[in-house]
């Protein structure tokens, strides 16, 4: 996208160069995606300083090798126009914060409301093992994922990926925040709930460590639209909708549990909103008319790299789903659903999920 007509101009003084927004009373710098520019891209677009638009005397920050703020090669992906992109959800900073706190405050009133009623002792205590050693494990998954995500925001090229990604890396800490507290709580209610068993599980168990090895794997990438699209294309279809999804909400209710799925329900909202961003900025990616071919290559061995290890961590965790009393889904059912939901992302990016 051409930002300015006379591009030779090399002041930064008003009216030197004409913008999409020059002749509008509504002024901007950016072409928006619809007819109008909605909020989100008021607050977003062009927010992250890039010299190739705007910055007249380059980078005003540097490293000392003299590569600026924000570098392309953070990734091996490419564009033809980073700032092309538009979240789907539109969140920033205000949205975001509001859409927690409501989030937060559901999240509260059920264990409140669920704790008043005595709820917690009528787990079946098998059920309770069960919360107590694999959804305190899962909570370990949620914060590595999320710090992952952290780190990986602070190098996208433009702030609408940024925003994107950070809002990404909230939504799964606060989850690993939300189950640590609620196993803290109802803990009090059931005597000989063991805080401290989700964390030896996630440690030691190796029913745990294929999804250790899936999550630290994603941890250590050094792209982070490999983090990135690890985290949403390949993990959570195969491993994270699948034991929260698949099993956690699934079992509950049939081991006398009507707490837990609203807990973990707020998870698979947030991936949804998550998935949606995902899909268009790879979708973008992939669909370059310069770099398609490029980037889809790339994405593809991702998703063997990735896929691979999400199988195994699957795999890993099957005999939990035995461990319940009741048993109303069987893994191989989940697993089917968990493949089929994979197969239909990566179809729509155009890639293919390798045989196992």
């Amino acid at each position: 996208m051409a930002l300015a007509e006379n591009v030779a101009v090399k002041s930064g003084a008003a009216g030197s160069a004409i913008f999409p927004g020059s002749d509008s009373r509504h002024y901007n710098y950016f072409d928006p995606k619809g007819k109008r520019a909605t909020h989100y891209e008021d607050v977003t677009v062009d927010v992250q300083p890039d010299p190739e638009r705007y910055l007249l005397q380059n980078w005003i920050i540097a490293f000392p090798d003299g590569r600026g703020a924000y570098f392309k090669d953070a990734t091996a992906a490419l564009s033809s126009n980073w700032h092309a992109f538009r979240a789907p959800d539109q969140e920033w900073e205000r949205t975001h914060y509001q859409r927690q706190s409501k989030i937060e405050a559901m999240v509260q009133n059920v264990i409140i409301n669920g704790r008043k009623a005595g709820a917690p002792k009528a787990f079946d205590k098998a059920w309770v093992k069960v919360l107590q050693n694999h959804l305190g494990a899962w909570k370990h998954a949620e914060f590595g994922l999320g710090t992952s995500l952290m780190q990986a925001q602070r190098y996208g090229y433009t702030q609408m990926i940024n925003n994107a990604t950070l809002t990404n890396s909230s939504y799964k800490l606060r989850l690993a925040q939300d189950l640590t507290l609620y196993l803290a709580e109802i803990g009090m209610d059931i005597p000989g709930f063991d805080d401290e068993a989700g964390k030896r599980a996630w440690v030691g168990d190796p029913i745990w460590q294929g999804t250790r090895e899936a999550v630290e794997s994603i941890m250590g990438a050094t792209d982070y639209l490999e983090q990135y699209f690890a985290t949403n294309i390949v993990f959570e279809p195969l491993v994270g909708e699948l034991f929260r999804s698949g099993f956690m909400m699934q079992s509950a209710a049939a081991n006398g549990d009507f707490i837990t799925p609203s807990v973990v329900s707020a998870a698979e909202a947030d991936y949804e909103r998550n998935l949606a961003n995902a899909i268009d900025l790879f979708h973008l990616l992939v669909s370059d008319p310069h770099h398609g071919v490029h980037n889809a290559a790339l994405f593809q061995g991702w998703v063997r790299k990735h896929a691979a290890l999400g199988a195994k961590a699957a795999a890993g965790l099957q005999p939990i789903w035995s461990q319940a009393h009741s048993k109303p889904v069987q893994f191989a059912d989940a697993k089917a659903h968990s493949i089929e939901r994979i197969t239909k992302i990566l179809g729509e990016l155009g890639l293919n999920l390798p045989k196992e």
